[in-house]
């Protein structure tokens, strides 16, 4: 082999020390850089979490936590270093590749022909803010000159203009609705108003970027060519995903239906035609997260498939890409640039808030008073919609990198995108306390009941065959015969299509009136009943009829506004099974049951359910035949309101009435030895506070005088407590005891593994069991809860 044929050897290795310790060097500076970048992105993700745990108090969203340690972390001098201009690039194609998912799921939750439909007023109120901010923003930048030397006036106005004008959607929605007014009428009206403004600055800030590019291109064919170029992008782009992905979405929709695993080959064809897309308008040399954009809003929002993206990209991006885009802001942006020295500086950047600010506060409420809303609430929708997100800090520090701004203008862009985000709770914690004070709301609940003032109960019946306990117990609950008992007679009458066919219209008024004779015959038989008994031993009573004809799917509802109306303190419903001459229960009826279910979670009072059982409670109740009745007393807020029902009880003088108080017996070798804490020590304390000072003055008015038998029961565990309510056995007629709202008791703890009937609670559903020997009839009654409700108002309220 010729020299000139042979293969070049490697050089040597180096042989001398300094060689070494340069390599060694090389190695250690590497593998300390990567492990600071290690430890930084998965800080970021750790304490991101913990400080939104922190600020949760304060209802802070989860971004603020994200820009907060994102910044803080990547400002760290040691952590900038460590990423390199490799590591650099890469960050910035993974956030951009992020930001283009964000984009696209942003437009695939919205609806793009809600723009051609005539305007509603919450959309009057969108587009007056938009427009408003838009115009302030338009006059007022040039004059303050935010970007470069070389950045064009006319591009730099309108992308402050168009950022400073839309809404962070995305943000806003999450946030009323974690707090809880998204029902509301002004929740409603920021959400939607949020939502148009958002999608209507993306379009226009799509539309433009068309013609962003014309200011650098110097002869007129070549522009025209551009825009003729982008123009069929997006014309091909949006013809494609509105008129033909429906199409093919639809085909992969009726082969995936509900209730079935998506197949794999459907799923990656969709997702890879998704893709397809949204990279029609890249091809051209269209922005690609625009281009998303574009494709997402004229995706088709319903179907299985598209309904799967959003969640899954939702997911993705909450879990791993925003705290990593906060952390890759914190790397572009450098305080140690940030010119706080000059006046100019603060000039403007107090300008993009006071323009954010009064321009969006402005709009607002001119566009809501043309359509009749107030001025307070109109102001608080503006501080709303003034929400910035994700998208506007990326597009600041994106216009950085191009050279479009300089430092100090993109840091402070950053600043006025957190601050409109962080004031925002304060403004919802506002319209609730202001929600407050226009629509009081009064705690309907026996507790709460003013002793100088009728009580007033709706007392509910399915048919006949139960009026006599029904009639039994609205006599022990008449009270002192001054101030006396309203009661509301309610039929529960189910609404079906045979008995729709009877209906009619009454003559004079829009009221429907059932000519069905067997409705007419029932409701005229109860009235006779509950008429007789009043007349004849109805000393303070004051009777009235009603009922409620309906689906059982609306009945709930139905009998919830009527007790609103009518300002009861407690409904008594009747169980849904059915007692039958041996005994026994029937199988019952689903739909009452469903009623009665549903009423325990809605119901603006508090609710009892009575539960006959072959204990006499049936038979007439007379001064010589003394009623027993029991009243069991664990702890909690629906014990206190038996308690409370028990008090109306012990004024009857043909009832017995004796109070049963368990109590834990701490010292018991039976006591549990682990018990799991489902409560804070605090609230467990507060609520036997509560049951101490109930009972006390429950027992110096009744039991101190003699007019209530009292007995202590000490228990170690639910097992003694089964075994207690086993020994009640033929001693009472009726016992009354609380749905739960126990405080971590243990002695009820494990009675509820085998429920038949969960509504009723721990002990009522013990002591109405088929199983349970004992034989009295159970009163259920649980407190008006506040569950789904914002501290007594409504999660619907109404301020608008």
């Amino acid at each position: 082999m010729s020299s000139k044929s042979r293969p070049i050897a490697p050089p040597p290795p180096p042989t001398n020390s300094t060689g070494q310790r340069q390599c060694l060097k090389y190695v250690a500076n590497s593998m300390m850089s990567g492990s600071w970048k290690l430890v930084a992105i998965v800080a970021t993700f750790i304490l991101s979490k913990i400080l939104h745990q922190l600020l949760k108090p304060l209802s802070q969203p989860q971004i603020i936590s994200d820009i907060l340690v994102g910044i803080f972390l990547a400002s760290i001098q040691a952590i900038r270093d460590s990423f390199g201009d490799q590591s650099a690039v890469n960050m910035d194609n993974i956030v951009d590749f992020g930001m283009i998912l964000y984009t696209f799921v942003l437009g695939l939750e919205m609806d793009p022909y809600v723009i051609f439909k005539s305007p509603a007023r919450h959309t009057v109120v969108a587009y007056a803010s938009l427009l408003s901010t838009f115009l302030l923003t338009s006059v007022l930048t040039p004059w303050l000159h935010y970007g470069t030397k070389e950045t064009n006036m006319v591009v730099i106005t309108i992308t402050l203009s168009v950022t400073l004008a839309g809404t962070g959607s995305h943000i806003l929605t999450r946030l009323i609705t974690n707090l809880k007014i998204g029902k509301s009428d002004i929740g409603k009206i920021a959400i939607v108003a949020g939502v148009h403004s958002d999608m209507i600055a993306m379009v226009f800030l799509c539309v433009s970027f068309i013609f962003f590019p014309l200011m650098r291109i110097s002869t007129a064919r070549e522009m025209v060519k551009h825009v003729v170029k982008m123009v069929s992008a997006l014309v091909i782009q949006t013809s494609v995903a509105a008129k033909i992905s429906p199409l093919f979405l639809d085909w992969v929709n009726n082969e995936n239906p509900e209730g079935k695993a998506l197949k794999g080959p459907h799923l990656v064809l969709s997702m890879a035609f998704m893709a397809v897309i949204c990279s029609c308008g890249a091809w051209f040399g269209y922005n690609p997260y625009l281009s998303s954009f574009m494709a997402g809003l004229f995706l088709p929002t319903e179907g299985r498939i598209s309904k799967w993206a959003i969640s899954k990209l939702n997911y993705f991006l909450n879990l791993l890409f925003y705290p990593l885009l906060f952390f890759w802001v914190g790397l572009k942006i450098d305080f140690t640039e940030f010119e706080g020295g000059q006046p100019e500086t603060w000039e403007r950047f107090f300008a993009l808030l006071i323009i954010l600010s009064v321009g969006k506060i402005t709009g607002t409420v001119i566009g809501g008073i043309m359509v009749g809303f107030r001025w307070p609430e109109l102001a608080a929708i503006g501080l709303l919609l003034m929400v910035k997100g994700h998208f506007n800090v990326y597009f600041a520090v994106h216009a950085l990198r191009h050279g479009d701004i300089e430092m100090t203008t993109c840091i402070s862009m950053v600043l006025v995108s957190f601050l409109s985000i962080v004031h925002a709770p304060f403004v919802v914690n506002h319209i609730i306390e202001r929600a407050r004070q226009l629509v009081p709301v009064q705690r309907m609940t026996l507790q709460c009941l003013d002793p100088t003032t009728e009580l007033r109960i709706m007392l509910c019946v399915h048919e006949p065959h139960n009026l006599p306990s029904t009639i039994n117990l609205m006599d022990i609950s008449r009270g002192k015969p001054n101030p006396g008992l309203h009661v509301f007679v309610t039929d529960m009458v189910e609404l079906t299509e045979k008995l729709a066919a009877t209906l009619k219209q009454d003559q004079g008024t829009d009221n429907m009136v059932v000519t069905d004779e067997s409705v007419i015959s029932m409701r005229e038989h109860i009235t006779r009943a509950f008429q007789s008994y009043v007349d004849e031993n109805g000393a303070g009573i004051t009777l009235s009829r009603s009922h409620v004809l309906s689906t059982f799917n609306g009945m709930a509802k139905d009998l919830s506004s009527l007790a609103e109306d009518l300002m009861v303190s407690i409904i008594l419903l009747p169980y849904h099974k059915r007692l039958s001459e041996d005994g026994s229960h029937d199988s019952g009826s689903p739909g009452f049951r469903y009623v009665n279910s549903k009423l325990l979670r809605r119901a603006p009072c508090s609710i009892g359910i009575l539960v006959e059982k072959g204990s006499g409670f049936a038979e007439k109740i007379t001064k010589s035949s003394q009623c027993k009745v029991a009243i069991i007393f664990i702890g909690g807020k629906d014990d206190r309101e038996a308690l409370s029902f028990a008090g109306q009880v012990a004024w009857h003088p043909g009832v017995e009435l004796t109070v049963i108080r368990f109590l834990l017996d701490k010292n018991s070798e039976n006591m549990p030895r682990r018990l799991i804490n489902l409560t804070n020590i605090a609230e467990e304390e507060a609520e036997m506070k509560l049951d101490d000072e109930s009972f006390t003055e429950f027992y110096e008015k009744y039991v101190a005088g003699g007019t209530v038998a009292y007995m202590e029961k000490h228990l170690a565990n639910s097992s003694e407590t089964y075994t207690t309510l086993r020994s009640l056995k033929g001693q009472y007629m009726l016992i009354i005891v609380g749905q739960g709202g126990r405080v971590n008791s243990i002695l009820t703890l494990g009675l509820n593994d085998w429920q038949e009937c969960p509504e009723l609670g721990s002990i009522g559903d013990v002591l109405s069991g088929s199983g349970f020997e004992c034989e009295s009839s159970v009163l259920i009654i649980q407190q008006h809860r506040l569950k789904g409700q914002i501290d007594g108002l409504n999660d619907d309220f109404s301020i608008m």
